[in-house]
């Protein structure tokens, strides 16, 4: 970038702060105090809370009554790669090209995605607001896994009505069990449909047998039908050309 004397100007300068997050962040943090493992402020952005899971039902009932009141969305996340393989680039693939160069972007592609940090490959994720503030936090926790399915974890529906719809849908997708929610029902799919779809391991069986869109299956013609077309074209051609 040009200063106006023809000098070239680099900007090695690291991104503004948020101070505002930043308090905010140390406020919830003595304010949840042990329930909380990490957070993470990113300027401009968010404010990540990693909080532990058996703490889920309690910091969200802290958070409420301290005016984060406005719920926003309840999901899971599922850190693991897909068994088969991705489908889509992201932004980080195009970073590097050498073994180093992936080395580096492999890691930076892990720290910014994993904000608040986790350990596990099940993560709970809310997102709360407080009106009178207008502030926005983003609470993660967790998961720990039982005989390779996640485990049961506290439901919230009686904080957040809201969250019920959520927690449904996080139990369809994910698997996720939600203890105290009455009807972890099927939002989208049939009620014999077995597996969770959003999981990593889900097979998608229609990427990987599903004919590409356009093609087309061509048969092979007999033998006799070839020799009868071929004579009957060579036939037409000896009359066009006797004609002429």
């Amino acid at each position: 970038m040009a200063d106006g004397t023809g000098d070239e100007q680099t900007d090695d300068a690291a991104a503004p702060g948020d101070e505002a997050r930043e308090a905010l962040a140390a406020e919830l943090s003595e304010l949840l105090g042990d329930a909380v493992v990490e957070s993470h402020v990113e300027a401009g952005q968010n404010l990540w809370l990693r909080i532990a899971i058996e703490q889920w039902h309690g910091a969200m009932s802290a958070l409420r009554d301290a005016g984060f009141a406005y719920f926003g969305f309840l999901s899971a996340i599922d850190w693991t790669d897909a068994p088969e393989g991705r489908y889509e680039d992201t932004e980080f693939d195009a970073a590097g090209v050498g073994e180093e160069d992936d080395e580096a972007s492999s890691a930076t592609a892990e720290e910014t995605v994993r904000r608040g940090g986790g350990e596990t490959r099940f993560q709970l994720l809310a997102q709360l607001h407080s009106p009178a503030r207008h502030a926005a936090v983003l609470i993660k926790a967790d998961v720990p896994e039982a005989d390779g399915a996640p485990a049961s974890v506290p439901s919230i529906i009686d904080i957040f009505s809201g969250a019920d719809w959520h927690e449904r849908e996080a139990h369809e997708m994910f698997g996720l069990v939600f203890d105290g929610h009455p009807n972890l029902e099927h939002i989208y799919l049939p009620t014999e449909f077995e597996g969770h779809p959003l999981r990593k391991d889900f097979p998608l069986l229609a990427r990987a047998v599903k004919p590409w869109p356009g093609v087309v299956d061509i048969e092979e013609i007999p033998p006799e039908l070839e020799a009868q077309l071929e004579a009957e074209v060579m036939a037409e051609f000896e009359a066009s050309g006797a004609g002429a």
